[in-house]
């Protein structure tokens, strides 16, 4: 891949970053560091990319040479320009790690998906808690067993069994 197309490639992959959607979901000062530094990080090696690479070689002016040092001279220097190969890059790294990348987002969209139930679960209870406040002050004691079942059973169980506490 040449340095322009792994620019491209570049670009437009942070173009699809929420970095804001991400940053709404750190809850510390810690994470929200280290994810600054891991965009400010980001954007240093994009930018990079996009100038150092996405740039193709200006082609030499053998002729302009020619007339100021002389053909021999210059001949000798552009057939061992023209003899330079520069190997392709071949990516040994990639195939190594992108088993484990896949597998930890997988893992990643399984905790989100525990995450958003459990904020479900606690907004539904903090909503019932502040619910029980509101109303709390005018309940009566059958209206609150009629909510927690569970607690009448238990004082029925105690007053049956003559169990007051003490």
């Amino acid at each position: 891949m040449s340095g322009k197309k792994v620019a491209d490639v570049a670009f437009k992959a942070s173009k699809s970053i929420d970095w804001e959607g991400m940053a709404k979901m750190l809850v510390s000062d810690e994470a929200r560091r280290e994810f600054y530094n891991l965009r400010r990080a980001f954007d240093e090696v994009n930018t990079t990319l996009q100038t150092k690479f996405s740039l193709e070689p200006e082609p030499v002016d053998w002729e302009y040479y020619r007339k100021g040092i002389g053909s021999r001279l210059v001949d000798m220097y552009k057939e061992a320009y023209d003899s330079v190969e520069i190997p392709k890059y071949v990516d040994k790294v990639t195939p190594q790690y992108k088993p484990k990348f896949d597998q930890l987002l997988v893992e990643l969209k399984e905790a989100e998906q525990q995450s958003l139930k459990e904020s479900e679960r606690l907004e539904k209870e903090i909503a019932d808690v502040q619910e029980l406040k509101k109303k709390l002050s005018t309940m009566t004691a059958d209206e609150y067993f009629a909510k927690h079942p569970e607690l009448k059973k238990k004082f029925d169980d105690e007053i049956r069994n003559d169990y007051w506490g003490y």
